[in-house]
């Protein structure tokens, strides 16, 4: 038998353990899938097609049930500090990493989408469509409650995503949700399988309002748990080094200071923009734009994208996209709350078109169903630090350290 002394000793260190302050953040990685330019630097016409349909149709849908102020038709529908979250880039699409659902926990890699509210995972009876996936088994989680429900997914493009509601527990950077609805989707779109999606599933992280399932999104259901301090996330998109912070901000990550702007309408992370200039001149002023890690490109509808392309005397393919002289790419920057954020060469810049050309496509793309409003993604997020401030209905941007 072990001596009394020893009981007392680990009994001691347990409760010093215990008395420890948590960490002030942990980091989940982001990885990345393919990008919309090929590895010789051509523009990938199909692929960038595919996404900005897929992106128009999730917006514009948001926009019409939320019954936006945009032009779109209307259709009346114990603490921690912080947690980070490192992420992958899929190569400037989209940024995923990892959560886990259920008891005992599985892993699952999801991408994280500030344009979307609701937690879908791929069902374990889902069959061909969601091969390659880790899938979601709601008999194998002691935690999990079928509430009865069916969720779908529609999209502009025709395609849908069905399946059924439950709640179950979900671990993100070390945060638990209890009681989290999510969807077990029984059937993926081709843009969401394997091999155009590299991630398991969607974490949304907008508003509930914006939520198919009438249900809170993990973020809120992690402040109502009272298990994060402060109801804020933060965003890092870059080639190396990206992470999103829950609970809190990496003051590492950023120079300067932070420049915040109200949210207009919740639902969306939807702000208002002072101006969009190249090389130094107003191309577009006062605008309203939709804050999207969902989104690889900025965009906008045909009228606005067509002035700002105008005044550089751009070449219009016919679809949305734009190219130029490849030497003689513009200087874009985007003003927010009174502050110029600058768009590298690189992010703005998707490569040469037609392939071996003189001309390049620009990142700012057009489409005809988002109304006057517009959608800021990666495109401009890659140049920024982005702030979610839920409890205080506001974003903040600053450049990168």
């Amino acid at each position: 038998m072990f001596p009394l002394s020893h009981f007392v000793l680990v009994a001691t260190l347990t409760a010093l353990v215990a008395a420890l302050p948590h960490p002030s953040f942990l980091s989940i990685p982001l990885r990345r899938r393919a990008s919309l330019t090929t590895a010789d630097g051509a523009f990938d016409l199909d692929k960038a097609l595919s996404h900005l349909a897929f992106s128009e149709s999730k917006i514009s849908a948001g926009l019409r049930a939320l019954g936006s102020e945009s032009d779109t038709p209307t259709v009346q529908p114990t603490r921690r500090d912080t947690g980070s979250v490192p992420l992958t880039d899929a190569s400037n699409v989209m940024w995923y990493g990892s959560i886990s659902v259920g008891t005992p926990a599985v892993d699952f890699l999801v991408d994280f989408d500030t344009g979307s509210s609701d937690l879908v995972l791929p069902a374990s009876d889902c069959g061909s469509t969601c091969s390659g996936h880790t899938l979601y088994n709601p008999n194998a989680s002691s935690t999990a409650v079928d509430l009865g429900k069916t969720f779908v997914l529609s999209y502009g493009d025709g395609s849908s995503i069905p399946g059924e509601q439950y709640t179950d527990t979900v671990t993100i950077a070390g945060y638990t949700a209890t009681n989290q609805t999510l969807g077990a989707a029984t059937q993926y779109s081709s843009s969401l399988q394997s091999s155009n999606f590299p991630a398991d599933g969607l974490m949304g992280m907008a508003f509930e309002s914006l939520s198919i399932y009438g249900a809170n999104p993990v973020i809120q259901t992690l402040v109502n748990n009272n298990v994060i301090s402060d109801p804020v996330f933060a965003f890092k998109l870059a080639s190396s080094g990206s992470e999103l912070r829950i609970g809190g901000i990496n003051s590492a990550l950023y120079s300067g200071s932070l420049t915040y702007t109200p949210v207009t309408q919740q639902g969306y992370w939807q702000i208002s923009g002072d101006s969009i200039s190249a090389n130094g001149n107003v191309a577009l002023s006062s605008f309203s734009a939709v804050v999207d890690t969902g989104t690889t490109l900025i965009i906008g509808d045909l009228d606005t994208v067509g002035q700002f392309y105008s005044s550089l005397n751009a070449t219009d393919l016919g679809n949305g996209f734009y190219t130029l002289g490849c030497d003689s790419m513009p200087s874009i920057s985007i003003t927010i709350g009174g502050t110029a954020f600058p768009l590298s060469a690189t992010t703005f810049n998707l490569g040469t078109y037609p392939t071996g050309s003189s001309q390049c496509v620009g990142a700012i793309a057009a489409t005809g169903g988002l109304g006057n409003t517009m959608v800021l993604g990666d495109t401009f997020l890659r140049n920024v630090y982005a702030v979610f401030d839920m409890g205080q209905s506001r974003v903040g941007f600053a450049d990168l350290a």
